[in-house]
């Protein structure tokens, strides 16, 4: 499969850094010129087409069941009511003392990316959820970042959250592609701090968006079906370039630990932070698990005061990893614009790499510790 041509792509963000979310951030804003973010720019090469060893690769055949679909985002089948509609992200605070989160295993994708630079870089989730309609508790919710802002672009996805930084809600504003929901969900009493009892309850949803008379469908902003997955079990040890990963040890969140052991009986990868397994008392404290992991190495800029950018854009192409199935193989990842959806390459064939049905997770690791992540075999 011939690798695609990706288009040169040009970025400046001219950045204030400041501050007024209601995570103790000071309220006053903090005046400080910040240079502009150049992302990669050059085009990558045209790549002569991979060879197929023997036989040319067999059709996957279509299957066809009554009142359902394959979902775009975990290619399992769902009811096919839900065909059109929107997704929500989720941005959910992952301190530990917002632990337990609620409803976490609802996601169909789950983003982790270092949140603040201080604080040994405590992470922050962004969770991608189709049949939102089915939530009874989700959260609690936290503020958004920039970077959230260009990645729920690629998904058509609705940005629930509780404020944020400035520049962040000023980028949401700029941005025709982003719906918002910020600081109208329930909350929830349950001996915490007022920051940690904000979840997405039942009923929320449907209230707040018709308030903004947003679309609950997809509207002209969708770029259409994102991951390229396999209908039938697709083992990575047939790829080129893949290892064994029986589980990875993500250094670079120090301060969450954040782990993925391979579970071999369930054939996915369980979460573990703070030393321990991620449950989820919603649903009788089933562990957080994922069928694929998206590991990519991203730049950041710094913008004082423990903000940040990743430069989530870029043409250039980045490296990363894609895991499933106890097996891990190099990627290249791209992202062209703000509702591109970012694609992922074989290294060694340059061919898009296929996801197995089911949930996945993405982790956005800062470049200048992405050389401390531990794979073990």
């Amino acid at each position: 499969m011939k690798k695609k041509a990706l288009a040169a792509i040009l970025i400046a963000m001219t950045v204030l850094a400041g501050c007024g979310d209601k995570e103790g951030e000071s309220s006053s804003p903090i005046i400080q010129d910040v240079e502009s973010v150049a992302l990669a720019t050059s085009k990558p090469e045209e790549e002569p087409e991979g060879e197929v060893s023997g036989e040319e690769e067999e059709q996957e055949p279509e299957e066809v069941r009554e009142g359902m679909y394959r979902s775009e985002l975990t290619n399992e089948w769902i009811d096919e009511s839900l065909k059109n509609q929107r997704p929500i992200a989720v941005m959910v605070d992952n301190e530990k003392k917002a632990l337990p989160h609620f409803g976490l295993t609802e996601a169909d994708i789950v983003y982790e990316m270092m949140n603040s630079t201080k604080n040994d870089r405590i992470t922050r989730f962004m969770a991608l959820v189709k049949d939102w309609g089915k939530i009874e508790q989700f959260g609690s919710i936290r503020s958004t970042r920039s970077t959230n802002v260009y990645l729920v672009g690629e998904w058509n996805a609705v940005l629930c959250h509780d404020g944020g930084p400035f520049f962040a809600l000023n980028l949401i504003k700029e941005k025709a592609y982003c719906d918002n929901l910020s600081g109208v969900f329930a909350r929830v009493e349950n001996g915490k701090p007022t920051e940690f009892t904000e979840y997405i309850c039942t009923g929320d949803l449907e209230r707040e968006m018709s308030k903004k008379n947003y679309s609950v469908e997809y509207n002209e902003h969708y770029p259409g079906t994102h991951y390229l997955f396999s209908n039938k079990e697709y083992e990575l040890s047939e790829a080129d370039g893949a290892t064994d990963c029986s589980e990875i040890e993500l250094v670079p969140f120090r301060h969450n630990e954040s782990t993925l052991k391979y579970n071999e009986a369930t054939g996915t990868y369980d979460y573990y932070e703070y030393g321990e397994p991620h449950l989820d008392p919603q649903h009788d404290n089933a562990q957080l698990s994922f069928k694929n992991l998206l590991i990519q190495n991203c730049s950041f800029a710094d913008l004082g005061e423990g903000y940040l950018v990743y430069n989530i854009i870029d043409a250039g192409g980045n490296d990363g990893y894609y895991i499933t199935n106890g097996k891990i193989v190099p990627v290249t990842w791209y992202k062209q614009h703000d509702t591109a959806p970012t694609t992922y390459y074989n290294k060694v064939t340059g061919e898009e790499i296929k996801l197995n049905t089911g949930k996945t997770y993405i982790a956005i690791v800062p470049s200048d510790a992405w050389d401390e992540i531990v794979i073990k075999k």
